[in-house]
């Protein structure tokens, strides 16, 4: 089976593509932010209690790395390391995994789900498995260098906004 690789840094909308004995796999690292209107109270409690700082629109921090598959950065640590989804963007009600990604660019899966990582989140730096399932490249470039990506821009693609 072949695998084709779509950026998600460049395109975050839904997309859909089809084609015979092809795995399309989403790839690029992502940040989901807030908006500093929903900075709350709770929120700073989980950076306080759990070193879970959640991102916001005033301060995005800025990756130097690329992540195949995705990987979508919701929160960071007080140690330089990130928290987000695997596969997909930042929805804590899916069944996408929970990684954390330290300073050295070594991954962890620190829950299966975002249920499981909300009702586990004070022992979070206790349940660090070990995985080697993300590919970590310098940039996108080095990733296509490597990878075989779809050009979007060939495509004709409609963006509906709702």
């Amino acid at each position: 089976m072949r695998n084709i690789y779509i950026d998600r840094t460049e395109f975050t909308g839904a997309i859909s593509v089809f084609s015979k004995d092809t795995e399309i796999i989403s790839a690029g690292t992502t940040i989901y932010s807030m908006s500093v209107g929903d900075r709350n109270e709770e929120y700073q409690r989980y950076a306080n209690d759990y070193d879970i700082q959640f991102i916001f629109d005033d301060y995005i921090p800025h990756l130097e790395f690329y992540t195949v598959p995705q990987v979508d950065i919701m929160a960071k640590d007080s140690r330089g390391g990130f928290i987000g989804t695997i596969g997909q963007s930042c929805d804590l009600e899916s069944n996408a995994p929970i990684c954390y990604i330290n300073k050295d660019l070594e991954c962890f899966i620190i829950a299966e789900n975002g249920a499981d990582f909300l009702s586990n989140i004070e022992s979070w730096q206790n349940n660090l498995k070990p995985y080697n399932k993300i590919i970590f490249y310098r940039s996108k470039v080095e990733a296509e260098m490597k990878l075989e990506f779809i050009d979007l821009s060939d495509i004709g693609t409609d963006e509906i906004n709702l």
